[in-house]
Order: structure tokens, then C-alpha cells, then sequence
């Protein structure tokens, strides 16, 4: 079982992409809805520390209704405040890491975990086997599509999908442990 994973039948790749013409602006989704939902959107999409500003011109509102939300949000811990002049935010990752753990714990039984750990593990040590090295980012696209007659697409994709496992793993362990930073009840896990 793949807790995290898109199923495999979503795409097979012999299809034509999407119409993006055809779809909403991204623009056009942040306008409709609540004001505190707007702006969650906008602080889940910042990458950066970000002036207030700018945050309440991408979430369509006042500044001084999204400096309101900002500084609740830094009191929940979802962003970190950059004092200064002018004051920035940025997303607290921790904090959006914390909450994917805490879901799959809500979510999925201990044995759903480990298994799907074990899958993961599995799946990223082949790709160790295959591109002879521990981690992706130690993979040169180039070298790799040379090595082992892979075209680039092919390669970049194999090679963002193990990045993903890794990340997946880490995921599903720290579940696995029960880390008392998620604010659940500890739980230890014989894997």
C-alpha cells in the first residue's frame, strides 16, 4: 500500500496532457472564497519570506486584514515573521511536516505504516542498485543517461520519483516512531 502515492492507473503517459487553457486561472480560484482560506493558499505557496503586501495582493484583501491572519498564523506556528522593514512571512515547513505526520497517524494503522515503509525502502534501495548511488542528488542526469541508456525524460522522472521516496520514507518513520513533537499520544512501533 502507497499512502502517499498517486495510483499508478492516473496516468499512463500514452495520453495527450491536459488543456491548460481550458482550466481556471489560478488568479480566478483565489478570489472566491473566504478571506482566512485565500490567505492559507497563498502562505501553503510561499517558497520565500514574503511582504505582507504582497501576500494580501495574491490573496485578493487588505493588508491589514492579511497582516490580521499573518500574525495568527505565526502564533499557530504555520509561518515564521521576518521582523524588518517591511515585515516578511514565510511558510513554517516543519510545521506543514508535522501535520502530514500527524494525518497519516490519524489515518492509517500501524501495520498500514510499516508496510508501506517497508514498500518505500524497498523501492528507494532499488533505485540505490540501479544509479549506483545513496541518494538522487548525488546522480548527474547527464552520466545517468549515458550509464544506463536511459533517455533524459526517463531518467529525470526515475530519478524525481526516488527523491520522492526519500522523502516518503522519512515521512512514514517519523509516524512509525510516534515522535511526541506531533502532539499525538506515544505509540511505539516494532518494525
Amino acid at each position: 500500500m502507497d499512502l502517499t502515492d498517486v495510483p499508478d492507473d492516473a496516468y499512463d503517459g500514452g495520453e495527450s496532457p491536459p488543456d491548460l487553457d481550458g482550466l481556471e486561472s489560478p488568479e480566478s480560484l483565489l478570489t472566491g472564497g473566504p478571506i482566512r482560506e485565500r490567505l492559507l493558499d497563498v502562505v501553503v505557496g510561499l517558497r520565500t519570506s514574503t511582504k505582507v503586501s504582497t501576500i494580501a495582493e495574491r490573496a485578493d484583501c487588505d493588508t491589514e486584514t492579511a497582516r490580521d491572519y499573518l500574525e495568527w498564523f505565526d502564533e499557530m506556528g504555520m509561518v515564521h515573521r521576518h521582523d524588518g522593514r517591511p515585515i516578511r512571512y514565510e511558510r513554517n515547513d516543519s510545521y506543514f511536516q508535522w501535520r502530514r505526520i500527524d494525518h497519516i497517524r490519524a489515518e492509517y494503522s500501524e501495520q498500514d505504516i510499516v508496510d508501506a515503509l517497508a514498500e518505500a525502502i524497498e523501492r528507494v534501495e532499488e533505485y540505490r542498485t540501479q544509479f549506483d548511488a545513496k541518494h538522487p542528488d548525488e546522480v548527474s542526469l547527464v552520466d545517468a543517461t549515458q550509464r544506463l541508456d536511459m533517455s533524459t525524460e526517463a531518467a529525470w522522472e526515475a530519478l524525481s520519483e526516488w527523491e520522492t521516496l526519500e522523502r516518503r520514507a522519512a515521512l512514514l518513520d517519523a509516524a512509525r516512531r510516534d515522535d511526541p513533537v506531533s502532539g499525538s499520544n506515544p505509540r511505539r512501533i516494532d518494525a
